[in-house]
């Protein structure tokens, strides 16, 4: 059965303030971010470049802000050839299909790194919803008609639902991640933006699973 709503039973709790200095903040952190940690880029380049297992960066299109398409990059943490009989809601990181390397940078989440150049550009912020690929907001649109409200966000590095959803591997999943990150657009603010992002790098210095 499909849920019936639309983007007008949502509202965005930050006024045109917030808005301005989230985007100054997210500009600060990720270029601070760049610079501080350009040693660990070039090491973890260095490294992966020594595997000779493929290209350091992975790229895909995600569809963000207004509805946007844009190139998201990561360090690539597993072949190609994983995804080679269709989309995978979360492809499954092994030694199939992994080195040691990248299995370990993808849970601890050091694959998301390179994301800090696109929350300089603009294309993401700092906390907000996941960015999807379409195909799979298609298929949540097949449920649903509430996706488009996410359109009214920037995507985010973390957010409350990667914290608390985890990875969404079933629709089931998605479509609770997806009511969390309405619920986070109407009642976001500064502070708890500031809060998501002291949560999440807690979570990863202490190494827990999410």
């Amino acid at each position: 059965m499909k849920i019936k709503g639309t983007a007008e039973t949502a509202h965005d709790s930050m006024g045109p303030v917030q808005h301005i200095i989230k985007r100054l903040t997210d500009i600060v952190c990720s270029l601070g971010g760049i610079i501080t940690l350009s040693p660990l880029f070039l090491i973890i380049t260095v490294m992966m470049k020594m595997q000779n297992n493929g290209p350091v960066i992975f790229r895909q299109t995600r569809i963000g802000y207004k509805g946007r398409p844009f190139v998201i990059f990561k360090f690539r943490t597993m072949s190609s050839l994983v995804e080679e009989e269709g989309p995978q809601l979360v492809a499954t990181s092994d030694s199939s299909n992994s080195t040691r390397l990248e299995r370990f940078l993808r849970d601890h989440h050091l694959d998301e790194l390179p994301q800090l150049w696109n929350v300089l550009k603009g294309d993401m912020s700092l906390v907000g919803p996941r960015p999807e690929r379409k195909y799979f907001i298609d298929k949540i649109m097949q449920h649903t008609d509430r996706y488009p409200i996410i359109y009214e966000m920037r995507p985010g590095l973390t957010s409350e639902a990667t914290l608390y959803n985890g990875y969404t591997d079933t629709m089931a999943k998605m479509l609770r991640r997806l009511e969390m990150d309405i619920h986070y657009l109407e009642h976001r603010s500064l502070w708890t933006d500031f809060l998501i992002v002291v949560k999440t790098v807690i979570n990863i210095i202490s190494g827990k699973k999410f």
